[in-house]
């Protein structure tokens, strides 16, 4: 018999289930339905042969669509058959009960006996699974506290309490105790941490700040990437997303975008989905000349910039929260790296350039 997790154990266990994560989806759950089965909706079989599995959870699941049959996304409705394969694939991996310590340099920004906050680079992978099961965070994480006899790597009551994407640099806390956990857990599922963010998006706004609001939900089209639905569907989960100008460069403009919820690619679907995808932004288009000229010169800068910072140009900037043991606020920043930093510079100079030849 099988589980599936719940949400209410993630937080009790001080897991944040909305944090940011990086599109994958990890198998959780496989079997075989058994010789002989006669037609059977999928929810009602699943209920029958896994434990404490609701028949609403699971149909949640398939709504979600994390629940596959012979690898190919169904809904609650699906009748399984004699021989099907019913996969479970979720946006979160399941804790590695392997993971060994490796000696990866890791950027600790502030650390006492409860706590620390680390600063990831872009490209490096937070969570091992799916062909990245090696040289990840929380290996850098284990090497680092190696030497703390109440830290096991391998259980999920400590670690690290929230998520960003692979290629997202930026702020992330890491508990070294349950109740350090427990505690952060429940302030990012309540939202009552402040996390910003920097990203250079394609286009230029209207408005000097905005709010933006609509459910995020997996893309049934594209497994990897995320949909914007309306926020009165029943599609998805509800996200908000503020935003507010830095500045300004013609073709593209720097934002800070200030998280109210946080969903899974919060900020790129938001963005993409209001017109302006983050530049550089493969998964969603911003890897594609979106404004601008057409002239051979532009489309060489735009390729240079493309290989300045060769990813989605978002930065988590700042995280703030209550320290769970003294109960004063903890607030951090950290500056923009080399790569995003660089290729800030680069339109700032085209855009002066470009202004001085106009007047």
């Amino acid at each position: 018999m099988e589980n599936f997790d719940d949400e209410e154990l993630l937080i009790e266990n001080g897991i944040d289930p909305e944090s940011d994560a990086d599109g994958q989806l990890y198998e959780h759950l496989r079997l075989e339905v058994d010789r002989g089965q006669v037609p059977l909706r999928i929810d009602k079989y699943l209920t029958e042969h896994t434990q404490h599995s609701s028949r609403n959870r699971i149909q949640q699941a398939a709504e979600a669509g994390f629940l596959f049959v012979n690898d190919r996304p169904v809904k609650s409705n699906y009748k399984v058959r004699s021989g099907d394969v019913i996969t479970l694939k979720l946006d979160r991996p399941h804790f590695d009960t392997t993971i060994e310590p490796e000696d990866i340099p890791l950027d600790v920004r502030y650390e006492d006996d409860d706590l620390m906050v680390i600063f990831k680079p872009a490209g490096m992978v937070v969570h091992p699974g799916c062909g990245n099961f090696h040289g990840t965070l929380v290996h850098a994480i284990a090497w680092h506290l190696r030497n703390l006899p109440s830290y096991d790597p391998n259980d999920p009551q400590v670690g690290l309490v929230h998520r960003i994407d692979k290629d997202t640099s930026g702020l992330l806390v890491v508990a070294k105790t349950p109740e350090a956990k427990s505690d952060l857990g429940k302030q990012f599922f309540k939202h009552d941490t402040h996390r910003s963010y920097v990203a250079l998006v394609w286009g230029n706004f209207v408005e000097d700040e905005g709010r933006i609001e609509g459910n995020i939900g997996r893309d049934p089209k594209d497994r990897l990437r995320m949909e914007v639905f309306p926020p009165d569907s029943e599609t998805g989960k509800p996200a908000v997303t503020h935003y507010r100008v830095l500045e300004r460069y013609g073709y593209t403009t720097l934002v800070e975008c200030v998280l109210e919820t946080g969903r899974t690619h919060q900020i790129r679907a938001h963005m993409k989905h209001i017109g302006h995808p983050l530049f550089a932004d493969e998964r969603y288009g911003g890897d594609q000349i979106l404004r601008g000229e057409r002239t051979a010169s532009y489309k060489a800068y735009i390729q240079n910039c493309f290989r300045l910072c060769p990813r989605q140009a978002l930065h988590a900037r700042t995280l703030g929260f209550v320290h769970p043991t003294t109960g004063q606020q903890m607030d951090f920043t950290s500056d923009l790296p080399e790569d995003l930093s660089g290729l800030i510079d680069k339109w700032r100079g085209y855009f002066k350039n470009r202004n001085n030849e106009i007047s």
